[in-house]
């Protein structure tokens, strides 16, 4: 019994993130073509997350060429997937078509 608590905390213990800092996405770089955000990193490379990644909730941007990662903060709700825009009403077309 004991070495499954013993396994248990080292379970929890190996999902424990330590971030090298915190980055407002302000801060970061957008490049409009791979719709990707970047941060320098201490390393020389850059720090990287999708448009995408953020759309889904996803707060950790990561370098390619060490094992830094930053948390990004940023308002979710800017980043909504599936933004439902309201089509205007076929009522007003009609009299709009109907007075021209």
């Amino acid at each position: 019994m004991n070495q499954h608590r013993r396994g248990r905390l080292t379970s929890n213990c190996s999902k424990m993130t330590v971030f090298h800092d915190e980055v407002e996405i302000e801060d970061f770089e957008y490049d409009e073509e791979t719709e990707t955000y970047y941060f320098p990193c201490p390393c020389g490379d850059r720090f990287a997350i999708t448009k995408e990644d953020l759309e889904n909730g996803e707060e950790v941007a990561t370098c390619p060429s060490c094992s830094l990662i930053v948390r990004v903060i940023y308002d979710k709700e800017q980043f909504m997937c599936g933004e439902v825009i309201e089509a205007p009403k076929t009522s007003e077309n009609k009299l709009e078509l109907a007075q021209s």
